[in-house]
């Protein structure tokens, strides 16, 4: 960070993923360890935008987020402006052609074994990152491309981090990557994900929560299902991104699985763990995709009811295998599906959530507004699902869990009062 001068205010703007998130914090500990004055970007002297460059969407927000910066530069309200991240690692030539306001582009960072000392989240809760990239090379997929070669982070690192976390009195622990099944694959030792959350379990006492995000379905095995099952720490909650289910999409997508793979797979996990709630992300809209196809994907919904599901229109992005694929669909097409599917999806919630009706569950609160707090389930990762509304009269304390009797509920969030 060459453009920012010690003893200045630095902000920092993340946007993507909380796997970008983690990244971030990182760069503001960096800085903080060197006795740069950390501040809100709003009140920088030199503003930092941690860019995302994964599909057209995530690119036009970066672009739109750098164009605001540019402007509060040219108004005095900002000196210096630095652009790292995925969009800067794909596009650096382009943009610095572009944005000569922009006083340095750094792009993506390797995975970073240092201790965090500044951290974007609520205190209770925090990301591990114990990966970066993928291996699995699906032909939609850029994240390869911008990030290299698959790499896990070494056991050793993870759990001192672990334990700081836990000192900190972080009690929910989500566990991310870009494939975390893949985990240890490079280390050449045994080591794999399962494994690690052993030691998680071993050398942490404060943490509630491990919540397990972003599985590959080819890397979920019968000893991890076992651990989840057994574990009442691990929430009952499995990211499982699926994609599709048409098995000629699925090729066409390099994706390992099959139709059949995938429903045994759903089966064995709904066996194994039978309270848990499962989240998947489908792309709708890939090149060549029939009305036919569309429809088998439609029905897996309909079929499994996932209790958590998140749905992507298909971006062509330029460097991937899937970019050349003909003929592409109308965007019309495809904004269609996207609107079938979200409507189904919402039914199917409305289902879920009427089934915690009188139940007690366990809840961690995460925020009061208005004298209303708010808070989650186990069923319900930060910032992409849902809530649960509670009403009490005594003051709740931001970080605990408390039970919860839920007395109504609504489409995606649940509402409960305190026992």
């Amino acid at each position: 960070m060459k453009a920012a001068q010690k003893g200045q205010e630095v902000g920092i703007l993340s946007l993507g993923c909380p796997r970008n998130l983690v990244d971030s914090e990182l760069i503001l500990s960096r800085l903080k360890l060197k006795d740069y004055r950390l501040v809100d970007i709003t009140q920088a002297q030199t503003a930092i935008i941690n860019t995302c460059g994964f599909i057209k969407e995530a690119k036009q927000e970066s672009i739109d987020a750098l164009l605001e910066l540019i402007e509060l530069k040219r108004q005095g309200e900002i000196k210096r402006i630095i652009a790292c991240g995925c969009l800067v690692q794909r596009y650096a030539k382009e943009l610095s052609a572009s944005f000569k306001e922009v006083d340095a582009f750094v792009g993506t960072l390797s995975l970073n074994h240092a201790k965090r000392q500044f951290f974007l989240t609520p205190p209770h809760y925090a990301y591990l990152k114990i990966c970066e990239s993928c291996k699995n090379a699906c032909s939609f997929c850029v994240i390869p491309k911008i990030k290299g070669k698959f790499v896990s982070r070494s056991p050793d690192s993870l759990i001192e981090e672990v334990k700081a976390l836990d000192d900190k009195g972080v009690v929910e622990l989500n566990i991310i990557g870009q494939d975390i099944t893949a985990y240890g694959d490079d280390l050449g030792r045994g080591d794999n994900l399962a494994g690690l959350i052993k030691k998680i379990l071993k050398n942490s006492k404060n943490i509630g929560w491990i919540r397990l995000l972003y599985l590959n379905p080819s890397g979920i095995t019968d000893e991890l299902l076992e651990i989840i099952a057994a574990e009442p720490r691990i929430c009952k909650y499995l990211d499982l991104p699926l994609q599709h289910i048409n098995d000629r999409i699925l090729r066409l997508m390099n994706r390992r699985d099959s139709r059949q793979g995938i429903l045994r797979l759903i089966s064995k996990i709904r066996k194994k763990v039978p309270n848990l709630g499962l989240r998947t992300s489908l792309l709708v809209g890939f090149p060549t995709e029939s009305d036919k196809e569309f429809a088998e994907l439609l029905d897996l919904i309909k079929e499994v009811k996932f209790e958590r599901l998140g749905v992507f229109i298909y971006s062509p992005e330029e460097g991937t295998p899937a970019f050349s694929i003909r003929p592409r669909l109308a965007w019309k097409t495809k904004e269609n599906r996207f609107q079938r599917i979200m409507s189904e999806q919402q039914e199917i919630s409305r289902q879920v959530n009427r089934k915690f009706l009188g139940r007690e569950m366990q809840v961690l609160i995460d925020d009061c507004q208005q004298g209303n707090f708010i808070g989650r389930s186990q069923y319900d990762a930060p910032e992409v699902d849902g809530s649960v509304f509670i009403k009490s009269e005594k003051a709740l304390k931001i970080g605990e869990f408390r039970k919860v009797k839920i007395s109504d509920t609504l489409e995606y969030d649940l509402v409960g009062e305190l026992i």
